[in-house]
């Protein structure tokens, strides 16, 4: 039942941030965590942190290359 979620440390590594960010996030409800019955550590669900890295990527700003024009 568990194979599809990762623990904070395997979320915060896929995703590219701390693992002190990704409990910030999940305190302002911007990634939602998931608690283990027994143990109650949070467990992340992969395929919301692949659509949140989707949303993500799609409101990154985009690099503009600038060509300078000599005189």
């Amino acid at each position: 039942m568990w194979k599809n979620y990762l623990r904070i440390k395997e979320a915060a590594e896929f995703l590219g941030v701390s693992s002190l960010t990704l409990r910030n996030w999940d305190k302002r409800g911007k990634l939602t965590s998931y608690r283990h019955p027994i143990n109650h550590y949070r467990l992340y669900r992969m395929i919301d942190l692949e659509k949140f890295l989707e949303k993500t990527e799609k409101n990154k700003p985009r690099k503009l290359k600038v060509k300078l024009i000599e005189e």
